[in-house]
């Protein structure tokens, strides 16, 4: 199954391929498109921003060449604003509300976001300052989204804010979960290095439970801000997923975008199980590494999949075939203890699931054999459940139970932000998404701290 000669990729075409897939606008074409915008009363796409950018006036300062205030509007509302411009579905959010849809095309709300963010990145400015201290500390689990978000916001208001993060940059997701060539590592970097020059320690290599306790935290700080995202993927709970070439999705784009992957993978077969963002996130890197041929399996149909339109059109036209109704059996193994195969079955969908989606059933006797090298798992991620019970959370099944107006958890000391609160029908996990609660938390921390104070007050 393994070529003897793997057809080999030069450093050259990497770099290529893992450079940015979407241009940048150039400032004459901003310029153009800014120019289009009917700076609408009431503008519907502000509504459509989970993260309430006001889109109309960063666009207006653009038009007139106000960069800085541009950036700083768009950076204001949202504390990763540059990773938003290119991960944010924005047909679906603020270009999909744009009233020109109904006449012409919408304006390229996204691309004039990357267009004044970039900006803010080359000019090295400071958007942003700390407030004025007020007394209080607060810690956050997590650098991803919510937890800069949320750190940005105490830092303004004035709180003593440190961010505890396990891996060895901060970022989270945006740093390591996010392909290189839709969302480059720099561009996290510099959101986190925003956070960072506003006083905010963030402590990486840090992992609660090993390095710190929880016990600690609520005894050394007056708030603390659980974001800590989502862990690994799940087991398939198949044979031969232990063998020497099976990935999990998560874990594989990481690796691409640390450098430690890219030449095991020319010229070789790969298969990825799912078809989620993670799953095409998975298939288009295992084909800009060069794979011979990528596949992504998928036990539902089109019709099904979780992954966003656009991500579904960019897989297909870096080659990646799909092969619907097909679930994995076993992983079969040649004489060295690699994968060499993926047993297969088909489906057929049957009555509607928990979730509204039909429900897929075997096909007896449809098992069939598909050559592989590579396989990568993508079926959803598992919850930091460990994390939770050290702060004796209420949460289900790891998703963390909040109030959702003040994203307080069982203890009131204990507010929580992000995909560790998404899941099971509650919210959509989205980058955008996540940013605006971490907002939401540090503001109802505050909101709580001045009512005790004014009820000290009061006596």
């Amino acid at each position: 199954m393994i070529d003897a000669k793997p057809k080999r990729i030069s450093h050259t075409d990497l770099e290529q391929n893992f450079r940015e897939a979407e241009p940048a606008l150039s400032s004459r074409d901003a310029a153009h498109e800014a120019s289009r915008c009917l700076y609408c009363y009431d503008a519907p796409c502000i509504k459509a921003c989970p993260t309430g950018i006001d889109i109309p006036s960063f666009i207006k300062k653009i038009s007139s060449g106000n960069m800085l205030g541009s950036a700083k509007t768009i950076m204001d509302a949202n504390p990763v604003g540059a990773s938003c411009s290119r991960v944010c579905p924005t047909e679906e959010l603020c270009e999909g509300a744009c009233v020109l849809n109904s006449t012409k095309s919408p304006i390229l709300i996204g691309k004039l976001q990357r267009h004044a963010t970039d900006w803010a990145i080359k000019s090295g400015k400071d958007l942003f300052f700390p407030g004025a201290a007020n007394g209080k500390k607060a810690a956050v689990i997590g650098s991803g989204p919510a937890g800069l978000s949320a750190a940005r916001e105490l830092a303004r208001l004035g709180y003593e804010t440190v961010i505890y993060e396990a891996e060895e940059e901060a970022g989270g997701l945006n740093t390591y979960g996010i392909v290189s060539f839709r969302l480059p590592k720099e561009i996290a970097h510099w959101e986190a290095e925003q956070v960072r020059r506003m006083n905010v320690d963030i402590r990486t290599k840090t992992k609660i439970g090993r390095d710190v306790t929880a016990g600690e935290l609520l005894d050394g700080y007056d708030f603390v801000i659980l974001a800590a995202g989502m862990s690994k993927v799940p087991d398939l709970g198949i044979e031969g997923e232990n063998l020497e070439g099976v990935f999990d999705a998560i874990e594989f784009v990481k690796q691409t975008k640390t450098g430690e992957l890219r030449r095991d993978v020319a010229g070789k077969k790969a298969i990825v199980i799912g078809a989620g963002n993670t799953a095409i996130d998975g298939a288009t890197c295992a084909a800009r590494l060069g794979a011979g041929n990528v596949k992504i399996l998928y036990r539902r149909t089109q019709e099904e999949m979780t992954a966003y339109d656009f991500e579904y059109e960019f897989a297909k036209q870096d080659g990646v075939e799909f092969r619907w109704l097909t679930a994995p059996k076993r992983i079969i193994s040649n004489d060295r203890g690699e994968a060499a195969g993926l047993e297969c079955i088909q489906m057929m969908l049957g009555e509607p699931d928990t979730d509204g989606r039909r429900r897929p059933v075997p096909i007896e006797g449809s098992e069939h054999l598909l050559p592989a090298d590579i396989i990568i798992k993508a079926i959803g991620q598992q919850r930091h459940e460990s994390l939770i019970d050290q702060f004796g959370l209420a949460h289900d099944g790891g998703v963390v139970e909040i109030n959702p107006e003040t994203c307080q958890t069982s203890n009131p000391k204990v507010f929580a932000c992000g995909d560790i609160v998404f899941g099971k029908g509650k919210g959509e996990a989205m980058v955008v998404t996540a940013a605006q609660q971490g907002k939401q938390a540090a503001h109802a921390i505050h909101k709580l701290m001045m009512k005790e104070e004014r009820r000290e007050a009061n006596g």
